[in-house]
């Protein structure tokens, strides 16, 4: 089966991850995977981690630089009509879109060029967000349109799932899969630890560093503690602001952002973990701290409390593929 996946942008988080673990393990005699991606999300950006990183297993990747995360009437147009061009030439069996943006456009240029199986992951619904109602309510609408457009949807945490069944026509056709990881080679965690006191307690946490992640709150927590040191690794659009927030409160020597580490070394160089996001889909990194076995501070947001209530066998990457890919052969 040729699948096409199609995701926004091409920076390393968990819908990239996602993808990745998706078009590299899938069986090779099974499968044949081609990846669309934007760039890292600003217009005309260069692509990030997740093209190198395909590139390094070979996996084939088409860079559009059209996708960007705000949204741009002339850009989309543009985007949906290389979508419909790849479509047509490719003629894949399935496109497996990921992100909001991607969802929707893909969609509809996947329905326009009658491809076979077109399947959506929601890496958490956008309408959740902290917005205006009205926008809330718009998005939603949008989200809605490609759940009707496509053939399956996959949500990747039961809070998900149950917000999509209350949406009309949607319940037969939306799935649950829990994103899953394998064993981590884990490092030494000294990169944290070093930039710390000896015999400090170090909250760390690793993701994108975006409103939604919340790593503010953790800079708000050690001003007020002056006994606590915080590890922030990741790297995205809040660096700047975070930084200034650091520096205002004069905490340079408790808080320190590292920007990307891999998790396998990052995470060995905490005491806690901490995820304050106020928005989640079912984070990888909440995965890796418990299969680490770090103490856990976390929003109860998304799939939060399902990761910290459940086993973790049920969160493997073996797991994942076999849903995954049985779902794949799911006649529509």
């Amino acid at each position: 089966m040729k699948i096409i996946y199609v995701i926004t942008k091409s920076n390393w988080g968990g819908a990239q991850r996602y993808v990745f673990d998706l078009a590299t393990s899938l069986p090779k005699d099974q499968f044949e995977a081609k990846v669309l991606f934007g760039g890292t999300g600003e217009a005309d950006a260069s692509y990030g981690m997740l093209a190198t990183n395909l590139g390094i297993k070979g996996i084939p990747g088409i860079h559009l630089t059209s996708f960007m995360r705000d949204i741009s009437i002339s850009r989309e147009w543009k985007t949906f009509r290389q979508l419909i061009e790849i479509f047509k030439k490719e003629k894949p069996d399935i496109v497996h879109l990921n992100s909001s943006k991607a969802g929707g456009i893909g969609a509809l240029a996947a329905r326009i060029t009658r491809v076979p199986n077109i399947i959506f992951t929601v890496h958490g619904w956008p309408f959740l967000e902290n917005r205006s109602v009205l926008v809330k309510r718009l998005i939603w609408l949008a989200s809605w349109c490609t759940v009707l457009l496509c053939h399956k949807v996959i949500c990747i945490s039961e809070y998900d799932l149950k917000i999509a069944r209350r949406m009309p026509f949607a319940r037969k056709k939306v799935f649950r899969i829990y994103n899953g990881i394998a064993p981590m080679s884990l490092g030494s965690g000294e990169k944290i630890r070093s930039a710390f006191p000896h015999g400090v307690t170090i909250t760390g946490t690793v993701g994108e560093l975006t409103q939604n992640k919340n790593q503010v709150s953790l800079i708000e927590q050690a001003k007020n503690n002056p006994t606590m040191y915080v590890a922030i690794v990741g790297s995205g659009e809040d660096n700047e602001k975070l930084t200034k927030k650091i520096k205002e409160y004069g905490l340079e020597n408790r808080v320190k952002l590292f920007g990307f580490v891999p998790a396998s070394e990052a995470l060995p160089g905490f005491d806690c973990f901490a995820l304050p996001s106020i928005k989640e889909g079912l984070p990888y990194v909440l995965l890796e701290a418990k299969q680490v076995g770090l103490p856990i501070v976390a929003n109860r947001v998304g799939g939060v409390g399902e990761i910290l209530d459940t086993d973790t066998q049920e969160f493997s990457l073996e797991q994942m593929l076999k849903k995954t890919s049985a779902l794949y052969s799911l006649h529509s």
